[in-house]
Order: C-alpha cells, then structure tokens, then sequence
C-alpha cells in the first residue's frame, strides 16, 4: 500500500517538473532576446553618435581651415572663429563614413540649431538585425537610433574687435593666444580643440 502511495507521489510530481522546467527555458529565452535587443539599441546609439561627432569634427576643420586662411586678409576672419562661416559640405560624408564603420547606415541626416550653436542630427539604421528569438520578427529587426553633435565656438569676440589690430584672445579653459593679421602665418593657430570644442548636444 504504502509503495503504491509512493509511485503515486512520484507520478503526480513529474508533471509539475516539467512544467516548472519549461517555465524556467521560457523565461530564459527572453531573457536572451531581451537582451539581444538591448544589445542592438546600444550599438546603434554609439554608431549614431559617432556619425553626429564626425559630423561635427568635419564643420570644425572646415572652420579652422577657413580661419586660417582669411587671417590678414579683410575682416571675415573674426566671423570664422565665431563659427558663423561654415557651409557643412563634407559633414554628411564623415557621418557615413563613420556609420558604416560602425555597421550602421545613415537614413536621416540634417543641420540643426541647439542653443545657438550649430551642429547636426544623425539618424542610423544598422546593417544587422536583432537576430532569432523567441519573439517573432526579430531576425529581420533592425535597430535605430539619432544624435546631435554641436560645433561650440570657445573664444569670445568683442563687438568693438578691430580685425586689423592685433588681438589677444582668453578662450574657454583659460588657453590664451594672440593673432597678429599683419604678422600671420599658417600654424600661428592654436589646436582645434582651444578654439571649437565638439560634443554631443543634451
């Protein structure tokens, strides 16, 4: 009687096993594809990033490069190093290209006005999808993410400035230079950085 009551405790058991055991794959195969999920949403955004920021990088070399050029040679000088000279022609080419770096694509691309500054929104699509789950769809699930990337001039221009006079110059950070128009020569700049810092927009 009593190895009959037994086989019978054993026999009730097994199902409430395997049900408790399916319960626990379930849960961890979501897991997984929550997981894979989170995964691609977070290699999007730092591509979408680096789009934005290699955006931006390429408006500041274009400042520099403008700067450099027009010190000395009228008053449109002081309008590069406020920033306000750029055109933003091979800002979309730098954000592909650092896109496809990152196995993205960029399927939106613009400039923008944050705060006064200017700068450029990203928005990525990535080459690769999610990938198999549970929850169907995902494995032709590809992840999105946008970014705005700003061009911040860090040197205060006096609306008095003489472009002719030789200028002293305190920027953010505390860097100082001086810029002679009558005595230039290209290298007399400072780094990149002492003159436009680039960053992601808030």
């Amino acid at each position: 009687m009593k190895s009959r009551c037994r086989t019978d405790d054993r026999g009730a058991t097994l199902p409430i096993y395997i049900w408790l055991t399916a319960i626990l794959l379930f849960a961890a195969l979501a897991f997984f594809a929550f997981a894979q999920a989170a995964s691609a949403r977070n290699g999007a955004q730092s591509a979408a990033d680096a789009a934005a920021l290699a955006a931006a990088q390429e408006a500041r070399d274009e400042l520099m490069d403008g700067l450099e050029l027009s010190v000395g040679k009228g008053d449109e000088w002081l309008e590069w190093l406020i920033g306000d000279k750029f055109t933003g022609d091979g800002a979309r080419g730098a954000a592909d290209a650092l896109a496809s770096e990152n196995d993205s694509a960029v399927i939106g691309f613009g400039a923008v006005e944050v705060n006064g500054y200017p700068g450029f929104r990203a928005e990525i699509e990535t080459t690769y999808t999610v990938g198999d789950s549970i929850i169907p769809g995902t494995e032709n699930k590809h992840a999105k993410a946008d970014a705005t990337a700003i061009v911040k001039p860090r040197c205060d221009v006096e609306p008095s400035a003489d472009p002719e006079e030789t200028m002293e110059f305190v920027c953010d950070g505390g860097e100082s230079f001086e810029i002679d128009p009558e005595d230039f020569e290209q290298g007399d700049l400072p780094d990149a950085s002492v003159l436009f810092s680039v960053h992601l927009a808030d």
